[in-house]
């Protein structure tokens, strides 16, 4: 079983259909996010034909149509069912458009993210593979863009085992990249998978929880300083619609950090050393809230 992760746009169900020769996974062509929803699709191994992969398509953290908390809690709620249920994870692919000029902070969101959530243990069973060369103007460009990636936002996770490849838009290019990840010894574990089943922890207390919260946090303080800023246009019509706007997204974002804060009688059930591990499959809703 292997998961496909990455920003909204990133090609994310491009790769699946690609993959698996057909289109069974929507595709998006504009702006809105196409994958709301945890989706898996089953194909046969085409040179083992006794060997079925299972692909996952997950939602980005920059989805259009839901909060990055519930796209967490979506994807939490999905690899702890599957752990639950003994599905091993044979690897993740994180996909990034390499027609991105620089990381945009989306993406850098993204990427600290799906860090968190698989924890370095996993690191090494993670490809990271560039997409939309087909869309560069040159090689060249893409080859700089690619060598910034390797030496700067994926130095890490590079040095703790993750691979870069070129998915080239073709079904051989995206058949080497799964073959890559098969040809790997299955993960036991993602990180939240184990804070979430093995100790029991709540989302609020998983690293990728606390990170989600500490970047919502700095947007929060980002958009406040915007509303501050848009004050000064009273009067003006168009002003006042981006006001209006911001303290809408400032209302969804102290929600989702209210969402994710830790509430204080969990706080002082793990100050007295009370812990809940293995939790039942029918209570992982009542957790992962």
């Amino acid at each position: 079983m292997g998961s496909i992760m990455g920003p909204s746009g990133a090609g994310k169900s491009t790769f699946i259909n690609i993959l698996i020769g057909q289109e069974v996974a929507s595709v998006g062509h504009d702006l809105q996010s196409h994958t709301a929803h945890i989706q898996h699709f089953t194909l046969i191994h085409p040179d083992l034909p006794n060997r079925r992969i299972v692909v996952i398509d997950t939602p980005g953290f920059d989805d259009t149509d839901i909060d990055d908390r519930e796209v967490l809690r979506r994807i939490a709620v999905w690899l702890a069912r599957s752990y639950d249920a003994n599905m091993k994870l044979a690897g993740v692919i994180y996909l990034h458009e390499i027609t991105q000029p620089r990381m945009l902070g989306t993406s850098r969101k993204n990427l600290d993210l799906f860090a968190r959530l698989c924890g370095p243990d996993a690191i090494k069973n993670v490809i990271l593979a560039t997409t939309k060369w087909d869309e560069l103007p040159n090689d060249e460009t893409g080859q700089l863009r690619e060598s910034q990636l390797k030496g700067e936002h994926w130095k890490h996770m590079v040095e703790l085992g993750s691979r870069v490849h070129r998915f080239e838009g073709s079904q051989r290019s995206a058949r080497r990249i799964v073959n890559y990840i098969l040809a790997k010894q299955p993960l036991d574990a993602v990180q939240i998978q184990t804070e979430l089943v093995q100790i029991g922890n709540i989302l609020a207390e998983t690293e990728a929880g606390r990170t989600l919260r500490f970047t919502l946090q700095e947007l929060l303080v980002m958009q406040k300083s915007m509303s501050a800023n848009l004050r000064h246009g009273d009067g003006d019509p168009l002003m006042e619609a981006k006001t209006r706007e911001n303290e809408d997204k400032i209302r969804l974002t102290l929600k989702q950090i209210k969402e994710l804060n830790i509430p204080l009688s969990r706080k002082i059930t793990r100050f007295l050393g009370f812990t809940v591990s293995f939790i039942p499959d029918g209570e992982l809703n009542d957790v992962i809230q």
